[in-house]
């Protein structure tokens, strides 16, 4: 059974807002959300003192304690997209919801630090149990996000739990489409997660990845720049209804893209050296997934980062499968690197650029960096491009690559 299926709803939180209008204007004027953490400059060692935060997100008033208990701030966040996204398709409190026809494909990087922070300075710095609540495991466990959106929205179908680094909202799109395309459920949940936290600044700041241009927020990240010199953490969180066409036009649903293809694999090399055949690899995987050649596609959401080894690989994979004229971009300059979030959030805004006909500039790209192959980088100015096909791509530690391919169903100008 192949089954073709959609995107009938869809949200996002970011640090440019907590609604698409919103980080539309932000977008269009070239905002950045990276600024200095003060609290991070306590840190003894720590070379970054940047992130990018979600500074106007709220627990809304009608979530009750008993509902969101066992919620660290990323469970927060993921089900809070989770429940717009669901309004947005018209399926919130629905029998759909609640009958075991919809399941759920959600991760993030890691639960929520500050839980694990509680459990393990009590267990193993004081040596008690003080502090530490029958809740506790539960908000740092790596599946939270999904296990929370599980019990708060009373789904009865199949829970994938996705914590696969930097790939992990991007893993829970292409496993919650074979869900639906395999006919396994009917309609699925989809997306990532991450709260910001020193620690994952820390993790990155040990291999020398991070930006330290703490004197100039503004300027940094910049992908494929050739004075880059690292990555910002952001946090953030974006979630997807798919389901049937079939469902979704007996319904009259909106449909803002098809999912046409998926790739996934591992470069089985290094675990966090990124690989150029691993690339080019599972981009080509979700080409003939979706039935598509290379010259079908009309923009490249890029991964970049804004690390040196990561933006050149990419680089360089990129054009082997496209060759030198396809126009791409990198939203981390706006956002800064949302891990687990990521591949979700910037496919959000890729898929309401895409449907706008624009795409935004990578932010603070203002020379490429000559090692990086040649590409159509939409740098300095947004770009006009009427596209029927899109493709989001992401890489993270452990050598784990995915690639996704959409086809834009309603095209329209507005800018």
């Amino acid at each position: 059974m192949n089954r073709r299926v959609v995107i009938t709803g869809m949200a996002g939180l970011s640090a440019l807002g907590l609604d698409w209008s919103t980080v539309f204007q932000a977008l269009k004027v070239g905002k950045s959300a990276v600024k200095i953490m003060p609290a991070w400059t306590a840190v003894e060692g720590l070379r970054t003192h940047l992130g990018a935060p979600i500074e106007d997100f709220a627990v809304p008033e009608h979530y009750t304690r008993k509902q969101i208990r066992s919620m660290g701030r990323v469970s927060l966040l993921a089900t809070r997209a989770t429940e717009l996204a669901l309004e947005d398709a018209g399926l919130l409190d629905s029998s759909e919801q609640t009958d075991g026809r919809m399941g759920a494909a959600f991760g993030s990087g890691t639960g929520s630090p500050p839980a694990s922070q509680v459990f393990f300075n009590s267990l193993h710095t004081h040596q008690r149990l003080r502090g530490i609540s029958s809740t506790t495991y539960i908000k740092m466990m790596s599946n939270t996000c999904v296990a929370n959106l599980g019990q708060f929205f009373k789904l009865k179908g199949r829970l994938i739990p996705t914590c696969s680094a930097c790939t992990s909202g991007s893993q829970a799109l292409g496993f919650a489409y074979e869900a639906v395309k395999f006919g396994q459920q009917d309609f699925m949940i989809a997306g990532g997660a991450e709260e910001l936290s020193v620690s994952e600044a820390a993790m990155f700041d040990v291999l020398y990845a991070t930006s330290i241009r703490n004197d100039a927020p503004e300027q940094t990240p910049a992908p494929f720049d050739r004075d880059r010199d690292g990555l910002v953490i952001g946090e953030g969180s974006a979630s997807f209804v798919l389901e049937t066409l079939e469902s979704a036009t007996a319904r009259g649903a909106r449909i803002y893209a098809e999912l046409l293809g998926h790739g996934a694999n591992s470069d089985g090399e290094h675990m966090t050296a990124p690989s150029v055949a691993g690339m080019q690899r599972v981009m080509k995987l979700a080409l003939d997934d979706a039935g598509l050649a290379p010259q079908d596609i009309g923009y490249v959401n890029a991964h970049g980062t804004a690390t040196e080894v990561g933006d050149i690989t990419e680089s360089e994979a990129t054009n082997r499968v496209f060759g030198k004229s396809i126009p791409i971009s990198s939203l981390k300059g706006h956002v800064g690197h949302t891990m687990g979030a990521c591949g979700a959030l910037e496919t959000w805004m890729a898929l309401h650029m895409a449907r706008e006909g624009w795409f935004a500039p990578t932010l603070k790209l203002n020379a490429v960096d000559p090692r990086c192959a040649p590409l159509d980088y939409i740098m300095g100015e947004k770009r006009k491009l009427d596209v029927e096909h899109i493709m989001c791509n992401n890489f993270a530690f452990g050598g784990i690559n995915t690639s996704l391919v959409f086809k834009i169903t309603d095209v329209t100008q507005c800018i």
